[in-house]
Order: C-alpha cells, then sequence, then structure tokens
C-alpha cells in the first residue's frame, strides 16, 4: 500500500454499529488490518446517533437488526437531520433479500453488504465511498469559497456603489439611468486642505481626512441620506434620490451643519463650506474598468458652485430653499449672486438650528 494512501486511510474516521461484540470485533480486525486506526463502535442504533452528533465520522457500517433503533430506524433519522445526512453509512447485515437492500439505499445508504462479507469486497466498497466522499467534501468546500468570493464581491460593490443601485447591478446585471425631481444635493469643501497637504506627512494627510470622511459617512446615514463620491477633499450626498427620505431637503442642511462640527473634531480641527441645492436631476451608473454612480444637472452644478459663495462653518442655500427652511434655521441673507452661465441667484447661509 502506497505510503500516502496509508496516511489517509489512518486519519479516516469510522464507526462500526453491531450489537453483537463478536461482529464488531470482527470487523474492526478486518479494518484495522487495511490500516484503518480510528475506530469507535456502538451497540445499538441510539447510542449510533448520539456519537455521530458528537463526532465527525468519515463514514459508518451499520447492521439492520438491533435493539432500541433498528438499522432501518438509523437511517431514517439521519436522512432528516441535516448535521448528519451527508455522512456516507454501508449498511452490513445478514438480512440479503432484495427488498431489505432497496429499502437500505432508499433511505440513503451509500452501499450493502451481507454477512459474512468477503474482506476483499469490503476494502473495495470502504475505498469507493471514502472517495466519494472526499470529493464531495472537496465539492462543498469549492462552493463554500466560491459563496465566500461572492460574499466579498457584493460588499465591495457596496462600497463602491450606493446600496440600492449595487442590488440592481447583483439582480440585473445594470443600473437604469433614471431621472428624477426634488433631489437634495450636498458638497462640503474643506477649507485650506491644498496648503494642509504641503506642510504634512502624507500619512498624517490621509489619516486625518480619511477620519472625517467616516464621520461624514456616518452623519449622511443618520439622516438617510446617501454618499455618491468624494472629489479631491470635497464630499458629495444626495437626500431622496435612492432612498427614501420625506424631507430631503431638511436632512441635507441639518447634516451640514452637523459635517461643520465634526470638521471642527478633528485634529486639524478644519473649517468646511457646505451648498445645498434641491431638483430635477439625472443619475446612473458610467465606467467599466472603475463603476461610477454618479448625478448631473443644473441641480448638482449649482451645489458644488455654492460652496464657495458662503463663509466657512456655514450652508448655502438658494432663497427659494430658503422659504422651506426658515421655520427650522437660522439664516443669513447672501443677496443677489451673480452665478457663471446662471445669472444673479439670491443666496441664503444656513447658520443653526433655531
Amino acid at each position: 500500500m502506497a505510503g500516502g494512501k496509508t496516511v489517509a486511510i489512518q486519519k479516516v474516521e469510522l464507526l462500526v454499529v453491531d450489537d453483537e461484540a463478536f461482529n464488531r470485533k470482527f470487523i474492526e480486525r478486518q479494518l484495522r488490518h487495511e490500516g484503518y486506526e480510528n475506530i469507535s463502535f456502538a451497540e445499538n442504533g441510539r447510542v449510533a446517533l448520539e456519537l455521530m452528533l458528537q463526532n465527525s465520522f468519515d463514514l459508518v457500517l451499520l447492521d439492520i437488526e438491533m435493539p432500541e433503533l433498528n438499522g432501518y430506524e438509523v437511517l431514517e433519522q439521519v436522512k432528516l437531520d441535516m448535521r448528519l445526512r451527508d455522512i456516507p453509512i454501508i449498511v452490513i447485515s445478514s438480512i440479503d433479500d432484495i427488498d431489505s437492500i432497496a429499502r437500505c439505499i432508499e433511505l440513503g445508504a451509500e452501499d450493502y453488504l451481507p454477512k459474512p462479507f468477503n474482506p476483499v469486497l469490503l476494502r473495495a466498497r470502504l475505498g469507493a465511498c471514502l472517495e466519494r466522499k472526499k470529493n464531495r467534501d472537496k465539492q462543498a468546500r469549492f462552493m463554500e469559497q466560491i459563496r465566500e468570493e461572492k460574499e466579498k464581491s457584493n460588499r465591495l460593490l457596496e462600497v463602491i456603489l450606493p446600496f440600492a443601485a449595487a442590488r440592481e447591478l447583483k439582480t440585473t446585471g445594470r443600473v437604469v439611468p433614471r431621472a428624477y425631481e426634488d433631489v437634495a444635493i450636498l458638497f462640503c469643501d474643506i477649507v485650506g486642505f491644498t496648503n494642509f497637504c504641503s506642510h504634512h506627512p502624507a500619512d498624517e494627510v490621509v489619516g486625518h481626512l480619511d477620519g472625517l470622511i467616516e464621520a461624514f459617512e456616518d452623519i449622511s446615514v443618520r439622516y438617510e441620506m446617501e454618499k455618491i463620491k468624494t472629489i479631491g477633499d470635497e464630499y458629495m450626498a444626495t437626500g431622496g434620490l435612492l432612498m427614501p427620505n420625506s424631507e430631503p431637503l431638511i436632512s441635507c442642511v441639518r447634516a451640514g451643519l452637523d459635517m461643520i462640527a465634526a470638521a471642527r473634531d478633528t485634529g486639524p480641527k478644519w473649517e468646511v463650506r457646505v451648498g445645498v441645492n434641491v431638483g430635477f436631476v439625472v443619475a446612473g451608473m458610467v465606467g467599466k474598468q472603475k463603476y461610477q454612480y454618479d448625478v448631473w444637472g443644473d441641480t448638482v452644478n449649482l451645489a458644488a458652485r455654492m460652496t464657495g459663495y458662503g463663509s466657512t462653518g456655514t450652508v448655502v442655500v438658494t432663497h427659494e430653499a430658503w422659504l422651506h427652511l426658515e421655520h427650522i434655521f437660522r439664516g443669513r441673507n447672501l443677496g443677489a449672486i451673480d452665478v457663471k452661465g446662471k445669472g444673479p441667484i439670491e443666496m441664503v447661509e444656513c447658520l443653526s438650528l433655531r
């Protein structure tokens, strides 16, 4: 017998189930002659089931006629138990009529040997059953690896894309471009970030920025908003796009005020400027090598520019939007500001909650 095969056989865990001590001893002698070392014994079906639940057996040799639980009853219970049903069972019994054999196979037995059995035939049946189990175990491990890789892929996709877009892509293979009304857009820009980068080590810059972006993400979740992306040191999120939000404009302004406070709590004590606008947008996914879910339209362009119109530590909105906010927030009128391509637009700074 080859050395590798001997080692493999020595590691196999077997259970012999027979109510006759003489039979158990005889089967044990045959098994040890073949090189099997890890052999357990049960004198009836009840004990066999207990041992099978407590141990990881590679194969069971099962008698039929036994007290308490006979072989048929053991097979029935094993078949019903998801923890046990994949354990291969070879029935060894003096009952050798065809109906008994058929019943055992129907109940899930892998094979059937009549007593007294031929040792050569036992060796062949054991080897065949163990090989099938080995292949099944290998397939199960392979399927588990596929499942784990799929979960990793899904988690990565949900990091790259908003959750609803990621779910649509996984379900249908694409994200359908859509137009949306009354979507609130938030841009949050760190003041003086470029100068900070020039005077601090890279790991310090990225470490502080990462901590702040994570805080912004938490704030977005708290107000039922969705992060769209970061552009350099600028953070972009939406309200009322893919997630239900009954008050997207109010959510974005409150989130903006919380982002101002979060930035001031960082090590560098950064100041930020926030712009929020609401209106019609188009959204969809672009790119093939790297997916990017994005939002476009005048509403987005104006929100991005608004971060440069107000003071640090404020949230800038249009006067039209302010009419929906004045009962909740304190504000300061900025007057009409000339916006490139749009003309003069009246703006208001939101300072705090009332």
